[in-house]
């Protein structure tokens, strides 16, 4: 169970998201929401070791969010521990910004590598692991998946790979909120059976509630010690903290109409004049 602390700082995270992604009239608002513990675990709670005054520190642990529609939620997280901007995150999707739908190297230098279309993160992370093993580094790789894009072909290659090259410093997390773009995955794919898939591949494999912090702690804990990959199945709402969008696949990339947003600035606290001009 979060904290109450906790979970004030993740509603106000929720309400900045919600903001920023309204006012640049695209966002992938559900995608965000049920990742949103996680990238707060890893930065706020400092989980994942970084300096935040180097974002190219050579002993750092590398963060890659393979869901890169979910960017908006890294950069409210970046801007959240003061290695991004107030100036730059409420520029989100205006014409000169440097931050756009999804995380880009180019115009962040706390992005470890450019996403969106969806499949390449891990295969990236692997790359990056190896590297590190080479270097005889101690730093980590973690890469945020969605579960949805588990169906992408690439992912498996590097899933078949990893326990190969034995890349115990290889850690995989999957956005297991069980919907993908406009249905749910049982519905595309079946019953997915992530756990016994992963396994069968050589992964040592934890399941949580990733809503959860100390949950989610404790299942990347339980692999560190494992001399393989790790991953764990995080399973959340998509959605998480809206009601109108929890288990919704309506609204995997929406903004909400007027009488939407009522429901919105309800549950996330938001006054009108914080929307600004889009009232």
């Amino acid at each position: 169970m979060n904290t109450e602390q906790e979970q004030q700082e993740l509603k106000e995270l929720r309400k900045q998201i919600f903001i920023t992604g309204y006012r640049g009239g695209m966002a992938h608002l559900a995608s965000s929401f049920s990742c949103l513990e996680m990238l707060y675990t890893f930065y706020i709670k400092k989980l994942l070791h970084f300096n935040p005054e180097n974002a190219k520190w050579q002993d750092r642990d590398r963060f890659i969010l393979s869901k890169g529609h979910a960017g908006l939620a890294l950069y409210a997280i970046l801007r959240q521990v003061g290695v991004v901007s107030d100036e730059q995150f409420q520029s989100y999707m205006t014409e000169h910004s440097s931050i756009a739908g999804e995380p880009c190297m180019r115009d962040c230098e706390w992005i470890e590598a450019t996403t969106g279309s969806l499949g390449h993160g891990l295969s990236m992370g692997l790359g990056m692991a190896m590297a590190l093993k080479m270097n005889r580094s101690k730093a980590k790789v973690y890469v945020l998946l969605g579960d949805g894009e588990l169906e992408e072909g690439t992912v498996w290659e590097a899933i078949m790979t990893a326990p190969y090259f034995g890349l115990d410093n290889l850690v995989a997390i999957v956005d297991n909120n069980r919907i993908q773009k406009m249905d749910f995955v049982e519905n595309t794919i079946g019953n997915p059976q992530w756990e016994s898939k992963w396994r069968s591949f050589g992964w040592e494999v934890a399941t949580c509630n990733g809503h959860d912090i100390e949950d989610f702690q404790n299942a990347l804990r339980r692999g560190a010690v494992i001399q393989k990959p790790h991953v764990v199945i995080a399973n959340t709402v998509k959605g998480k903290g809206v009601s109108l969008m929890e288990n919704n696949p309506n609204w995997h990339f929406k903004l909400p109409n007027k009488r939407e947003l009522k429901v919105f600035q309800e549950e996330l606290g938001i006054a009108t004049d914080e929307l600004c001009e889009k009232i």
